[in-house]
């Protein structure tokens, strides 16, 4: 099922519908400022293996996850006097942050390492999703069978209609993918260079 949300303004009533499919163990795809993500709950476990099936992804590779802001994010995550200045200089924005996870973290959104993949992503779409649910949303490109990614939500609804229970259409999307940044232990790293500038982080 296809739902329209406005992508500068969305429609609190179109949100809560999301959330009510979110709260019932369901996966959605949504826009974000970068490409289409695919996402649920991160405290529902049988959702999250829905989504690694969706994916076919092992269960032992984690999902990055979207917050709505940088104190929500400091609650998932340790994070440092050089991870703050950092983070709240680019974000929201088009940048995935990899930080050492918080206890509030369920298992499976942590790697062996501990650390967890968290956005902040400048939509207003998956901002509104994640303050209305009150929890972080799990975040996995919206992609074919091939891993091709999917840019529109009529395209998802082609590819993934049969395995999701919501595809929020919120518009053409830029479609490059976020850059990946590892901040752990204040030694950043660039993961992968996308639509985020990294060159500071190569110095």
């Amino acid at each position: 099922m296809i739902l329209e949300i406005n992508p500068e303004h969305p429609q609190p009533r179109r949100i809560a519908q999301v959330v009510q499919a979110l709260e019932s163990g369901g996966v959605v795809a949504y826009p974000t400022d970068t490409i289409y993500g695919l996402g649920c709950d991160i405290h529902n476990k049988k959702a999250l293996k829905r989504l690694h099936q969706i994916k076919r992804q092992p269960e032992s590779k984690p999902f990055s996850f979207i917050c709505p802001d940088l104190s929500y994010l400091s609650r998932y995550a340790l994070v440092t006097n050089y991870a703050y200045k950092t983070l709240k200089r680019l974000l929201p924005g088009p940048y995935t942050f990899i930080l050492t996870g918080s206890r509030e973290v369920p298992g499976m959104m942590l790697t062996r390492r501990k650390t967890a993949g968290i956005r902040v992503p400048s939509h207003p779409v998956p901002l509104a999703i994640v303050e209305a649910l009150g929890r972080p949303l799990a975040s996995a490109s919206a992609t074919d069978r091939e891993g091709n990614e999917l840019l529109s939500a009529w395209d998802i609804e082609d590819a993934l209609g049969h395995a999701l229970d919501l595809v929020v259409d919120g518009g053409p999307v830029p479609g490059v993918a976020s850059s990946v940044i590892s901040l752990v232990d204040d030694q950043p790293e660039v993961i992968r260079e996308g639509a985020g500038p990294v060159e500071e982080f190569l110095l």
